[in-house]
């Protein structure tokens, strides 16, 4: 069945947000543009020059945002800028999750956010880079390289970077069900190099 573009763009605004607060999912998705094309045969939708879409406490920035449907119903979104950026609050904390890359993909089927070239998202005061980043929605996995299809060799960098705070003892209690495992400090030094 194919759905108008309208429905297309609210059900991806809706997936790219699963993992924002829960009371986010039921408010409307707003997206404002310079311009809108939209092609119900082809089942996409453009939106061009200062595109923001927001839905409650989730903030999507870019020049670009192109909406797609499949003839299986699976809705994909690629959003282009100088950089792309998002912003949403987590859920159940007081925490924010910022992302900035040059183009971020997002895809309902499989769950999955890409984002590709000078790719960046932050946590509180973690933050990590590269060139690509994928996070994968449903097992929540994060994976960060140099590029999306990179093979290490002698001579080409490919080199990410991680920046990982220490959390005070006993923040473990005040992580919400569910919420990533923090990296933490060691209580025993490992030996010395």
């Amino acid at each position: 069945m194919r759905r108008p573009v309208a429905a297309v763009v609210l059900l991806l605004a809706i997936g790219a947000v699963a993992h924002a607060e829960r009371t986010v999912r039921d408010k409307p998705v707003n997206i404002e543009a310079d311009r809108m094309l939209a092609d119900d045969q082809k089942q996409t939708a453009v939106f061009e020059g200062r595109v923001v879409l927001t839905q409650g406490t989730f903030v999507l920035r870019a020049d670009k945002l192109t909406v797609r449907q499949d003839p299986q119903g699976g809705q994909t979104g690629v959003a282009v800028g100088a950089p792309a950026t998002f912003r949403q609050k987590r859920d159940g904390v007081d925490e924010w999750i910022d992302g900035e890359a040059l183009r971020i993909e997002y895809d309902g089927k499989t769950e999955r956010v890409e984002l590709f070239d000078k790719a960046r998202i932050s946590r509180d005061k973690d933050e990590v880079r590269g060139n690509y980043i994928s996070y994968d929605q449903k097992a929540d996995f994060v994976q960060v390289q140099n590029a999306k299809d990179f093979v290490p060799s002698p001579g080409r960098e490919g080199r990410v970077r991680a920046v990982l705070q220490p959390k005070p003892k006993g923040d473990a209690a005040q992580q919400p069900k569910g919420a990533p495992l923090q990296l933490r400090p060691t209580e025993t030094p490992g030996p010395a190099r």
